[in-house]
């Protein structure tokens, strides 16, 4: 999209597009794999889970979408690249990377070991970079997208959650970095930061918090089109950002809403 060509609903589509999701098989990394096909892309899906992979596989193929499954872990680099393999022979190419997978345990810094510490930074940092090693080759030279899912407690301290709060940090600041490394090539690089999202990973959430101003929770449909925006031409110009789906979460900071309607910290 050129800035002289009209705005239009077209724009939103993703229309025979390749995208590849990790942790697709549940919550936001499914959402997010089948709202792609349902705006017209082929997916390339992977996770460990595979009963619930090849669910969400089943979704994307009931769109009229091609769906690809790998079922492997992320952390490890060298099952990440023999995938980009797969999807290179399946699709030829890659528009859309979404580095979804992350997870994380509750314990103070100290209660933290150094296995513990490994573990958290392979899952949520390393898993993201070997993607990104791995998929960056395949994508045209007439741009593409490339968003990673950090979290709120990437812009705000975390206490219980210091590592892994840490590494959603990195991403962000690894985010930015390479959306001037690979702008020149048009490869667009942003972030979604979720919160009070009801996942398999979290479980419910009872009631909206008391901290979020549209007095509500989220689901991981709002996320997914958050993915849709920053993956199409609607997001052409918009790189290096976070965009916090959250419900204000952010903004919000330290305010917390009273019984009686108002704000207080």
């Amino acid at each position: 999209m050129s800035s002289g060509e009209p705005l239009g609903p077209s724009r939103v589509l993703l229309t025979d597009r390749v995208a590849v999701v990790t942790g697709a098989a549940v919550g936001i990394g499914r959402a997010i794999a089948v709202a792609f096909a349902r705006f017209g892309a082929d997916v390339a899906m992977c996770d460990r889970d595979s009963e619930n992979l090849a669910a969400a596989a089943a979704d994307v193929e009931a769109t009229g979408r091609a769906a690809l499954i790998g079922r492997f872990d992320v952390r490890d680099g060298g099952a990440v690249g023999e995938f980009a393999h797969v999807v290179r022979q399946r699709f030829g190419r890659v528009d859309v990377l979404v580095n979804n997978v992350g997870g994380t345990f509750r314990s103070e810094f100290l209660g933290v070991s150094l296995k513990g510490q490994d573990a958290l930074v392979l899952e949520n940092f390393d898993s993201v970079t070997h993607c990104v090693r791995a998929f960056v080759p395949l994508m045209p030279a007439t741009g593409a997208s490339i968003i990673n899912l950090t979290s709120v407690e990437a812009h705000r301290a975390a206490p219980g959650f210091a590592v892994y709060a840490a590494q959603k940090a990195a991403i962000t600041s690894l985010s930015k970095t390479l959306a001037l490394e690979l702008g020149a090539t048009g490869v667009r690089v942003n972030c979604i930061a979720p919160d009070v999202i009801p996942t398999p990973g979290v479980g419910p959430l009872e009631g909206p918090a008391g901290h979020v101003p549209l007095e509500t929770v989220g689901h991981v449909d709002d996320v997914a089109a958050a993915a849709v925006y920053l993956a199409g031409d609607m997001a052409r110009f918009v790189t290096g950002i976070t965009l916090h789906v959250d419900g204000g979460t952010a903004a919000a900071g330290g305010w917390r809403r009273l019984p009686d309607g108002g704000w207080a910290t």
